[in-house]
């Protein structure tokens, strides 16, 4: 019983907050990539290809400066002039580099949030400019660097799955067993042979690092560990000295719950908060 009190008086004092992840705005991040890749896309229907998509559109006019592309608040999710001048002309350079400018500014979004509201605005540019197939081409050579990236993280989790190698490579300190494994996931993750000896020397330097520095990851994972329960303790008897953990949820509690906020007059409401609070004495006993 003493046991469990103690645990959820330290539990109390400690609550942690979760904040909650930010949704992205597909509106505000299309507005962002416009002002990069859509300079005056009312008078150039082909703009968004010509600036983002393939140099074979052409290059865009010079003429005309940047018309505005968003209303009132909206302007802050938007690239000014002169942040567009550090902007790249290559058009897949000039892409990546607003994706980059653009997941910075709004918040929540991605890169394939990026994909997913951009890539289609580009090819519908592309065919206003008479560029699809070169634009498809495009495509082609990106999907294959996406292929080599989806191969080293497929690969990998199979590797490190704890029926192989485990997360902390301790069954595959041998070449024999190293291989034995990678040859089964290799094999699993269809369609990667052109890039198994990259992934393979990628992977076989993570696990001699791992390896090596074994006892001081396991050292500093003791001593986190050992300092996150000091540091706890220490917060802990803190909320003991003069009564203040008692005294926050007694507040917290008249605030919160009690409907004249335990105000002049209301003694009654105050009496039934600290009722309420009492276990921060028992727990405080415990801890003494």
């Amino acid at each position: 019983m003493n046991t469990r009190i103690t645990f959820f008086f330290v539990g109390v004092l400690l609550c942690p907050s979760f904040a909650l992840g930010a949704t992205c705005s597909q509106m505000n991040l299309t507005r962002c990539l416009d002002s990069v890749c859509a300079i005056n896309v009312s008078s150039n229907p082909a703009a968004r290809c010509q600036y983002c998509g393939t140099s074979s559109a052409g290059t865009p006019p010079t003429t005309g400066g940047m018309r505005s592309l968003s209303l009132g608040q909206s302007a802050r999710y938007t690239l000014t002039e002169d942040e567009l001048a550090d902007a790249p002309t290559d058009p897949g350079q000039r892409y990546i580099w607003a994706a980059r400018q653009c997941i910075s500014k709004v918040d929540g979004c991605t890169a394939d949030d990026v994909s997913d509201v951009y890539d289609k605005l580009i090819e519908q540019s592309c065919r206003a400019a008479g560029v699809s197939a070169q634009y498809a081409a495009s495509l082609a050579r990106n999907a294959q660097t996406t292929s080599a990236t989806s191969c080293s993280t497929d690969i990998r989790a199979c590797m490190v799955n704890a029926n192989r190698c485990g997360p902390d490579w301790a069954a595959c300190e041998t070449d024999s067993d190293f291989n034995k494994f990678f040859s089964e996931c290799g094999v699993v993750s269809a369609g990667c042979d052109e890039y198994l000896a990259d992934i393979r020397a990628d992977l076989t330097s993570d696990r001699d690092f791992a390896i090596e520095n074994a006892d001081t990851l396991l050292n500093n994972i003791v001593t986190a560990y050992q300092n996150a329960r000091e540091q706890r303790l220490a917060s802990a008897q803190n909320g003991c000295k003069d009564a203040n953990a008692k005294n926050i949820c007694i507040e917290t509690v008249c605030a919160q719950n009690m409907p004249n906020h335990c105000g002049d007059g209301y003694e009654s409401e105050r009496t039934a908060a600290t009722q309420l609070c009492e276990f921060y004495d028992t727990a405080c006993e415990l801890l003494d």
